[in-house]
């Protein structure tokens, strides 16, 4: 195949493939987010996304869409085609074919990459098989975006953890809750719903046994439609009474504490031993053992401290109400990190990102 028959890369096309990655969100964990687009002649004449966890690929639903499109003409599209993808093409047998194998099959010249696979089974050797088939690879294409997606992957791949997230509300002065611990209020109805559609695009949400008790959550999706996440309560002495919302059975919750390890319906009691010492990252290895890729952890202020003084956190999503209360307990602080500040509704949104710890 001569050279003027492969598209140069466009950066159009591998954010077109992150955004289709995207959609998979809250569907494919423990998997990574992938999204590939197929071009011919300046043009997307098929794409596709990884849409749930088992299930096909990117690039085989992108290829297929080339062939529905056009069944009379898709060989020879495909043999004059650019596939991209924004991580590396997996090369081994999982729970579907090998989508390097797939590719080569197809005879598809170019292929444009935006990350390398950490995962061992992969790393390196899609590239590998596809040159070695003789087909044209473009590596490390927009790679800090395509980092950036699967951040949540990388974390569980190359730390052996989750991925944690800090979501907390506070005053414009700085204040996280009354001094008396009564519930009230601090941000929007919009921040509400924006959090609501975070839980169903991560694997576990995350509390403490004085939030559970003063607030009683129930830690699912009232206010966006998807998945609910798997709840995660720290209860060291098993305290939380039977009527709680989060051992209402309603869905799959994990009860980290010092006395037992067990099972009743849909609550998984883990027993943490020497539950004082090292709890974040006890918690973080059996979570990572579950296959718990992601999780947001929402307090309380002792909870988020834990993990905070750990260093042992990805990001944090802050809410800064409008309200002064002069008095109260103060929110959490964090230091450093690479920060962006958004409005939702009346409140300013803070995003913070550990700069030891996030890939950008």
């Amino acid at each position: 195949m001569k050279d003027n028959t492969i598209e140069v890369p466009e950066i159009k096309y591998m954010r077109r493939c992150l955004e289709l990655a995207e959609l998979g969100m809250g569907s494919v964990s423990p998997n990574p987010l992938v999204g590939s687009v197929v071009v011919y002649q300046g043009k997307i004449v098929g794409e596709g996304y990884h849409r749930k966890y088992g299930q096909a690929h990117a690039e085989v639903n992108a290829i297929n869409d080339v062939m529905n499109r056009y069944p009379d003409q898709y060989k020879e599209i495909l043999n004059h085609s650019t596939i991209y993808v924004n991580l590396e093409p997996c090369s081994h047998f999982g729970k579907t074919p090998p989508c390097s194998d797939l590719i080569i099959r197809h005879g598809i010249p170019h292929v444009v990459i935006g990350s390398p696979d950490p995962f061992d089974s992969v790393n390196g050797k899609g590239v590998l098989k596809l040159r070695e088939a003789g087909i044209r690879v473009t590596e490390n294409f927009c790679v800090e975006e395509a980092n950036f997606i699967n951040r949540r992957f990388f974390t569980r791949i190359t730390k052996q953890r989750p991925y944690f997230i800090l979501k907390w509300a506070e005053t414009a002065d700085g204040f996280f809750a009354p001094s008396d611990r009564s519930q009230k209020w601090i941000s929007g109805r919009e921040a509400k719903v924006l959090s609501h559609k975070w839980r169903t695009e991560e694997d576990a949400v995350l509390v403490g046994k004085n939030t559970a008790l003063a607030d009683d959550p129930q830690l699912n999706v009232r206010e966006w439609n998807g998945r609910n996440p798997v709840r995660i309560v720290i209860d060291k002495n098993l305290e939380l009474p039977a009527n709680s919302h989060l051992l209402d059975q309603s869905q799959p919750t994990i009860v980290f504490n010092a006395t037992k390890t067990d099972y009743d319906g849909q609550i998984k009691y883990l027993e943490i031993e020497n539950f004082d010492h090292y709890l974040p990252q006890m918690i973080a290895y059996q979570l990572y053992i579950l296959d718990i890729q992601s999780v947001i952890i929402e307090g309380g202020a002792a909870t988020l401290d834990l993990f905070i003084k750990e260093g042992l956190w990805d990001e944090a999503r802050i809410f800064v109400g409008p309200s002064r209360w002069h008095e109260g307990l103060p929110a959490p602080t964090l230091k450093g990190g690479t920060r962006k500040t958004y409005l939702v509704g009346k409140d300013q949104l803070m995003m913070i990102w550990n700069t030891d710890q996030a890939l950008r």
